[in-house]
Formats: structure tokens, sequence, C-alpha cells
């Protein structure tokens, strides 16, 4: 049997399935990739809006923020990046939401972090 063993480059969520190895190389730079895009307070409140709301508009995840909409802007593109979040066009607005998967991944990458198997 052959385990697909995903880079850090490889976003969660992309391609592939959630149930990868939660111990190695491969799932420790995984999951430091994301605890790393996860590493400032700010992204972890949109974040935690996002999980809270099944979709929220970049205006209105600002207006929740004590920051500039363009410092916003540049943590929402880091949440994107690492495959923790997803926008969508909404007419002329973006609507963000978490990625399921990337959901997944990240509680099996730290439930492994503790596991003993």
């Amino acid at each position: 049997m052959t385990v697909h063993r995903p880079t850090s480059a490889t976003p969660p969520g992309r391609g592939r399935h959630d149930i990868h190895a939660v111990r190695g190389t491969a799932a420790d730079e995984e999951l430091a990739m994301l605890a790393k895009a996860l590493g400032h307070p700010a992204r972890v409140r949109i974040v935690r809006l996002l999980a809270h709301a099944d979709t929220c508009r970049c205006g209105e995840i600002v207006d929740e923020l004590p920051l500039a909409q363009p410092t916003v802007s540049q943590h929402i593109k880091v949440l994107k990046e690492a495959g923790i979040i997803r926008g969508e066009v909404d007419g002329t607005c973006i609507c963000y939401h978490i990625e399921p998967q990337a959901r997944r991944r990240m509680m099996t990458l730290l439930g492994g972090l503790w596991s003993q198997d």
C-alpha cells in the first residue's frame, strides 16, 4: 500500500484526502505550515469568525477587527494561500468560507501530535 505524503507546499483540501499520515516529516511540515498561517491573532480571529458563520464578506470581517482593510486583506491572503479558507465571488463582493477539508486535516494533524499510536 502506498501512502501519499503531502508536501508543505500543498495546502490542505487541495486534491488530497485528510486521512494521510499524521506522523513523519511530511506531516510535521504540513502542521508547521498550517500553524504558521494561524500564527497571528488577527488570522485566528478571522478563522473563528468564519467558523461561526456559513459565509462572511470581507467588509464584515473588517468590521469585526480593529485593523485597516488592507491589513485584513493581507491576513486573508495568508489564510487562502495555506488553504484554510477560500473566497467566492458574489457580485461585487467576495464571500469567505472555511475550507472543510482543511479543518478536518488540521484536527487530524493536531490529534496525531498527542496520540500514542
